[in-house]
């Protein structure tokens, strides 16, 4: 097999290719050895981490420690920005959460202590100018935008440099044969291949946030030909759109925007897309034919991570797959980017057991545990004891469907009979309390940093009435527009009076 397998590169034993591959590949190693040498000591070898501390490292775990550290020794200034780095990437870290909050409630602190010590000048760059070209400042926006783009392509060769590291074993058992010369060399080109096409969804993807931004280097692009355009410099903003258009070729509005630039500058002006994104492109393309080559032909899979990759690259074997996994990928970034908006729930113990992706809504949650199991038995018991029929409903028994008894009680009435001694008044305390907790919960996982307040509480029964159930199509209480007035044939919802204009959740 090894014979013939030599016959497809060339005569067989050490030919040419093979001589001149193996030659730079060598020397390449040499100038490496040496490089390593040089900034690390005789022994390289030794300073490379495991999996788990570079993990550590990428998440910003040693931030969290040198907080600690900072603030035993006084250094306050240095404690505040430590753990500020480490709560950028952490947003979820509830102690963390905490001890910010505390730092800004400390005399001495100033809010310019609480800087990113971590911070990515791709990405300070990047939303500074998206800032400018929102507020239509078109001249600071491409002055942003070019620095963001320049930092971002660095920071990608950096990242693509990194992929260049040792063959990362997929767990591969120790009496299973080892790979010859070529299968080994294969699969870890391959693997190196895959690690630099991750690299743009490291770069695309903003610390603290687990989805990356979408067509990260084309958004810049796009922005900066539309803001060239508005400055009046057409020569650059025609750059922009050619350079776009190496990403996506068929894109209407953009070959539309080369017209109006080509006419506007003149036939004769040469337009050409810019010589570092044509590389980049063309790069990447070479670099998904070989993957796609090695999934077709050696196994395993790609999870590419572009929306622009031309379907004509995708062996036809693999394309339905390929369709397959964007529509999944898609999916995950939506229920991701909603996952994100969300604050940390601020109770231990509490779950969430149905999202918005899994209720077919926006702004649908199930929560579970946010009460114990007795205090959810004081609470039935206070509502037997204090509910009244239709309260709230003008006593109407059975306010929203004929099939089922509607019992309520609010905390003004609970707090009332807890005075007149007709219920225990730790029970109606409970009622407050369990109140106060949801509109916590729901104020974290909603609206972080904004306050969310009561319209009213409503602790509410509903049961089912005897042999009121069979053939039952409607709902315990009917889907309805509660802070808007609805048009169904307009399709609108106007927020007016005598809707509870005021309620958002």
């Amino acid at each position: 097999c090894r014979r013939e397998a030599a016959f497809l590169g060339g005569p067989p034993g050490a030919g040419p290719w093979e001589a001149a591959l193996f030659g730079r590949v060598l020397q390449r190693a040499d100038c490496l050895q040496h490089c390593l040498g040089r900034r690390l000591g005789a022994a390289p070898s030794a300073h490379r981490a495991s999996l788990a501390i570079r993990r550590d490292f990428e998440q910003r775990e040693p931030y969290n420690y040198l907080q600690v550290a900072f603030f035993q020794l006084k250094k306050l200034d240095q404690a505040v920005s430590a753990a500020h780095t480490f709560f950028v990437a952490n947003p979820q870290h509830l102690q963390m959460r905490e001890d910010i909050e505390k730092y800004r409630r400390m005399s001495g602190v100033k809010s310019d202590n609480f800087r990113d010590l971590e911070a990515t000048p791709h990405w300070e760059a990047y939303e500074t100018g998206v800032r400018h070209y929102n507020a239509d400042e078109y001249l600071q926006a491409v002055a942003r935008l070019e620095e963001s783009l320049t930092e971002a392509l660095s920071a990608l060769e950096e990242c693509r440099a990194l992929c260049e590291g040792p063959l990362e074993d997929e767990e591969e058992e120790e009496e299973e044969m080892q790979p010859g010369l070529y299968e080994a060399i294969a699969a870890h080109y391959i693997q190196v291949l895959k690690c630099r096409q991750q690299c743009i969804l490291e770069i695309a993807t903003k610390p603290g946030r687990i989805s990356a931004t979408e067509d990260f280097i084309p958004s810049h692009l796009d922005l900066l030909q539309f803001a060239y355009d508005q400055v009046g410099n057409q020569a650059l903003a025609a750059e922009c759109a050619a350079s776009y258009l190496l990403f996506y070729p068929t894109d209407e509005a953009m070959l539309e925007k080369m017209k109006q630039y080509r006419t506007e500058l003149g036939e004769d002006t040469a337009v050409t897309a810019r010589e570092s994104i044509q590389h980049y492109v063309q790069r990447s393309l070479m670099e998904k034919k070989l993957i796609y080559y090695a999934v077709e032909h050696l196994g395993g899979t790609f999870d590419d991570p572009d929306l622009w990759t031309p379907d004509e690259l995708i062996p036809e074997n693999l394309k339905e797959k390929h369709r397959e996994d964007q529509e999944k990928q898609k999916q995950e970034t939506l229920v991701v980017e909603e996952r994100e908006k969300r604050g940390p729930l601020p109770f231990e113990g509490v779950a969430v057991t149905m999202d918005s992706h899994r209720m077919n809504g926006t702004q649908r949650v199930v929560f579970d545990r946010v009460l114990t199991e007795t205090e959810c038995k004081d609470l039935l018991r206070l509502t037997k004891a204090a509910g009244e029929a239709g309260d709230g409903h003008r006593a109407r028994r059975s306010p929203h469907t004929p099939h089922e008894r509607f019992e309520g009680l609010t905390i003004s009435k609970a707090m009332q009979l807890a005075q007149n001694g007709d219920v225990d008044w730790r029970d109606a305390k409970l009622l407050l309390q369990a109140s106060e907790k949801s509109r916590k919960i729901i104020e974290a996982y909603f609206t972080p940093g904004k306050k969310l307040h009561f319209s009213f509480t409503h602790l509410v029964c509903r049961t089912a009435v005897d042999e009121k159930q069979e053939g039952r199509m409607d709902l315990s209480h009917p889907v309805h527009a509660d802070n808007c007035l609805l048009d169904p044939e307009g399709q609108e919802c106007w927020k007016e009076p005598p809707a509870y204009v005021y309620r958002d959740y």
